[in-house]
């Protein structure tokens, strides 16, 4: 008997290793997919601004059209995640929507006017509303079994170092040429390669729900209350959120400022996501929903500095503002893993950002209107609402959203 049970001991560990690797390896490959994802799509996002200007778009349109985008970004995942806990194709949706996305960036570079490129640039944000809710339910899978905080937080920071370098990238193309247009048709060779490691994931991963084995919960029917409360602070950051494209046509009309530069402060801001990333997922492992209250704090920050600053100012202001991006970008879906039951976890990814990017869209039709009457009441507007969300975080914590109560 004693041997048998060494045995079973065994076998049980042994399982647990091959599951634990596959999970690591899965989550380093979808995060490598991410990197080439974000080299393409945030290496466009840096000078979508003083593009759209270039093509005769003003200050209030870059805004909204900036802001709708987030808004559909957003918003369509409310859809796709509820299609995908409905049907369980995980995959289906989440290569449609990689594709759109994809597609878009390098398109960019034929737009014959701003209206076209506006187009375009709503359509990469679609795409990615589309995929983001179920590939972040088969990362949660995965992360089951290494720390929710610590498998979105190694995705983000890979995810936010294709940031980096597509910025880069970016600016040497137009160091070089001078020429948007040769930028954004360039970034279609890290295109390609993202669809074919997505193609690879699908093939060597076809059911990444096997990685999981936290149980069914039969009797879930809704969402806890904490994950109500937990909305409202975050819709309260994305109202005070300002879109970088916004912040980089505010930087080249008030400073001296070559257009080669914006990709760079933008690659600096993904840089310090990224980093965050992985050392503020580990933290929320441990701490829970606590480690967001001294980050927001820090975050909030970024307007005064890039609206009232100059350059020196501005780009730490936009060092915070990256600072604040990363954070929310992993902790939040580690979070709501956490709040969400598993087969109901889709559609919470799609409501919560479904709900964060309407009040983003909201808070830039503000922005954007502030910013031709009082740059003063802009910030004002922005460190009001950012800071408003820290008591209701503190109450999700106390409430019971910390690390390891999935059934708060």
């Amino acid at each position: 008997m004693e041997i048998s049970t060494d045995q079973a001991v065994t076998e049980n560990y042994t399982g647990y290793s091959t599951v634990r690797r596959r999970a690591i390896k899965f989550i380093v490959l979808v995060g490598i997919m991410s990197f080439f994802a974000d080299f393409t799509y945030e290496g466009s996002r840096g000078i979508i601004g003083p593009y759209l200007g270039l093509l005769g778009a003003g200050a209030t349109a870059i805004a909204i059209i900036t802001g709708f985008g987030e808004l559909l970004g957003y918003g369509i995942r409310l859809f796709s995640g509820r299609a995908a806990d409905r049907t369980g194709q995980f995959w289906p949706i989440t290569i449609f929507g990689y594709v759109i996305q994809m597609a878009a960036v390098p398109l960019l570079a034929l737009a014959p006017n701003w209206q076209i490129a506006a187009l375009l640039v709503i359509q990469e944000r679609v795409g990615k509303a589309i995929r983001n809710p179920p590939r972040d339910v088969m990362l949660s899978h995965a992360g089951k079994e290494i720390g929710y905080g610590w498998a979105f937080g190694v995705h983000e920071a890979l995810d936010q170092f294709g940031a980096l370098f597509g910025p880069l990238a970016v600016a040497l193309v137009l160091a070089a040429r001078g020429e948007y247009r040769v930028a954004f048709a360039s970034l279609g060779i890290s295109a390609v390669v993202m669809l074919s490691l997505l193609v690879g994931a699908r093939l060597s991963y076809p059911r990444p729900e096997e990685m999981d084995s936290s149980p069914l919960e039969v009797n879930a029917q809704g969402l806890p209350r904490v994950f109500w409360v937990y909305l409202a602070g975050a819709v309260l950051v994305a109202v005070g959120f300002a879109d970088f494209p916004f912040m980089a046509y505010h930087l080249e009309r008030t400073s001296d400022i070559s257009d080669s530069w914006l990709p760079a402060f933008y690659a600096l801001a993904m840089g310090i996501s990224g980093t965050g990333s992985i050392i503020f997922g580990k933290l929320f492992d441990k701490f829970g929903i606590w480690v967001l209250i001294p980050l927001t704090l820090v975050s909030a920050l970024f307007a005064p500095l890039v609206f009232f600053g100059g350059i020196c100012l501005g780009l730490l202001g936009i060092a915070l503002w990256g600072l604040g991006m990363g954070v929310h970008e992993s902790i939040v879906p580690a979070a709501v893993a956490h709040m969400a039951p598993r087969q109901r976890r889709a559609s919470a990814y799609g409501l919560f950002t479904s709900g964060y990017g309407v009040f983003w869209f909201l808070g830039s039709v503000v922005l954007g209107l502030l910013y031709n009457v009082s740059l003063m009441g802009l910030v004002t507007f922005s460190v009001v609402a950012e800071l408003a969300a820290i008591p209701l975080f503190i109450a999700v914590a106390r409430q019971g959203g910390e690390v390891g109560d999935g059934t708060s």
